[in-house]
């Protein structure tokens, strides 16, 4: 695994990947110290490697591409994953969550329904909990089958903020309105 800090214009961001594709990103924080603390952690947990081949390019090109979503000109993030670090419920889960449109809600109940897991709204919540490449698998465009937004690890404005980049405002209830989103994968 290789790790990376570099800035954007939303912040300072850690990313790390493999040979097969990411493993971990970051959303912006504003302390570069604060950023390099968190790589620290991400490299203890999994290791550091020699560059992997063919990626970096790639990662160069993550830093403009999360630069250009930010500023609202980029509606994709289209980037190799390491599939390999979840379990395969959590790929399931996590995979239709990949394809899930910008601007687009899904509930956690149909996009466990998509995975193939009818029954388990719940445990699709906890897949997205780990979810290590939050933007590139887009976890905040699921929501509460009633539009509450949930917790986000308990910073639910980043969500709300992210939602709102992307065109999408809540209510004054502090929930989204899900009618006018019928989306399959």
């Amino acid at each position: 695994m290789k790790a990376w800090l570099f800035p954007t214009n939303a912040g300072w961001v850690a990313a790390a990947c493999s040979p097969a594709g990411l493993t971990n990103l970051t959303l912006p924080l504003d302390s570069k110290s604060e950023c390099a603390r968190l790589l620290l952690d991400i490299v203890a947990k999994n290791g550091c490697v020699n560059q992997p081949p063919g990626r970096e390019s790639e990662l160069h090109h993550l830093g403009q591409a999360l630069d250009e979503y930010y500023a609202g000109r980029r509606d994709t993030l289209n980037f190799a994953v390491d599939w390999s670090i979840f379990t395969p419920f959590q790929r399931d889960i996590l995979q239709v969550v990949k394809e899930i449109p910008y601007g687009t809600l899904l509930t956690y109940g149909q996009v466990a329904a998509m995975a193939g897991h009818p029954r388990a709204a719940r445990a699709a919540g906890g897949a997205l909990r780990t979810n290590r490449v939050p933007l590139v698998i887009p976890c905040h465009r699921v929501v509460q089958s009633d539009g509450n937004p949930g917790g986000f690890d308990g910073q639910p404005w980043i969500k709300t903020g992210l939602l709102a980049l992307e065109g999408l405002k809540i209510g004054p209830d502090g929930r989204y309105s899900l009618r006018r989103w019928q989306y399959c994968v």
